[in-house]
């Protein structure tokens, strides 16, 4: 187990048996510590959201079209008045350091270069402001409650001045999942591993319990985010807040009835409660309840092109793209992950074609075959 940063050599160029998110994968599994690998790679308790994120895509099927003119054909879309070249955001992920020193500020060089939208995380290695001055295309930034208003509009006001234009608010890990495969190798964070935005926070108090009381109930939940949380902070700010975490169509339609710029269908990666359905699983039922003005971002399992062909299809606006990041930047930094997000690209343009479909909006269900349950 590591007792202070350690990081492998990164690559200079990228090895030409690398062509899918997957080889990222497992050259990042050679070239960090294993502890740091199996707190990346794990999810919670007996990982079947995890694995089922991954399967449930696999079982979509999609059509061939063929004779269709599309010399015309664009990804390009909208999002919350912004235009974007694609529909492929970079997720926030914490902790960035762990594999690879130039940590955040080499994941938003490559999401400029590829014209990529980016959402920094509270959690970050390096501060808001410094991930900021690092790129001109669209970025946002992923938000924690903290334990005061105050800390936490503290943060928002920095995100505001630094040009960040929304707010995504983590609301599914109000206390973490039981991560058994992280308890098992022992992960700690590395010494040299800091969150920078959250440096000078005022320290946190510790609540007294008696035997009698829940380290759960009365401890962690007693002081959790609410919708009432929510609600005030969408009167701090005039920027737009989306809500990430969100599997349930009550939930989204809650967001939605609060007028919430947009949701986040995610089940962290696997990392949250074990046992729930996969994103895309939930995603149809979704839309259905919301209707088809609400964006909708999907993130959890997308690793080809064809998976984020298929959740537009299935209602989806975009996707967040969160451990292939991660491998990519660990072996290759951001080249690694320029190249990953260009792989992805490649590949759901080459479905977009294959499936006779020009732009995004000819992306629907006539694409997917089979009965799709909406509700």
């Amino acid at each position: 187990m590591e007792t202070e940063f350690t990081t492998a050599k990164v690559m200079t160029s990228i090895p030409s048996d690398v062509v899918a998110l997957s080889d990222y994968a497992r050259l990042a599994k050679e070239m960090i510590p294993h502890s740091t690998y199996e707190y990346i790679a794990g999810g919670s308790a007996s990982e079947v959201t995890l694995d089922h994120n991954r399967t449930a895509f696999d079982s979509i099927k999609l059509y061939n079209r063929v004779l269709k003119k599309l010399g015309h054909g664009s990804t390009r879309l909208t999002l919350l008045g912004r235009d974007f070249r694609h529909p492929i955001l970079l997720a926030p992920v914490a902790h960035q350091k762990l594999v690879h020193p130039q940590a955040e500020l080499a994941s938003v060089e490559a999401a400029e270069a590829m014209e990529a939208g980016f959402i920094a995380s509270t959690l970050s290695s390096v501060t808001m402001e410094a991930i900021a001055a690092k790129t001109t295309s669209n970025k946002w930034f992923q938000l924690y409650f903290q334990e005061s208003h105050e800390w936490t509009l503290s943060l928002v006001r920095r995100a505001e001045n630094a040009g960040y234009t929304a707010l995504v608010v983590t609301v599914d890990t109000p206390i973490n999942g039981i991560r058994n495969r992280t308890q098992r190798i022992g992960f700690k964070l590395p010494s040299g591993i800091q969150e920078m935005n959250l440096i000078n926070q005022p320290a946190v108090s510790q609540r007294v319990l008696t035997p009698s009381q829940s380290v759960v109930f009365q401890g962690v939940m007693a002081d959790a985010l609410s919708w009432n949380d929510l609600a005030w902070l969408k009167k701090q700010t005039q920027l737009p807040i989306i809500i990430k975490g969100i599997t349930h169509p009550d939930d989204a339609l809650k967001a939605q009835d609060m007028g919430f710029a947009g949701i986040v269908i995610s089940n962290h990666g696997g990392r949250a409660l074990d046992g729930t359905p996969a994103t895309i699983d939930v995603l149809p039922a979704i839309r259905y309840a919301v209707g088809d003005d609400l964006l909708i971002l999907l993130d959890s399992g997308i690793r080809r092109g064809s998976d984020i062909f298929k959740a537009i299809a299935l209602g989806a606006n975009a996707v967040l793209i969160g451990r292939p990041q991660i491998y990519a930047l660990a072996v290759a930094g951001a080249l690694g992950v320029a190249h990953m997000l260009r792989l992805l690209r490649e590949e759901f343009e080459v479905t977009m074609a294959l499936a006779g479909c020009a732009t995004l909006s000819d992306i629907n269900l006539d694409c997917l075959q089979g009965d799709i349950p909406t509700h």
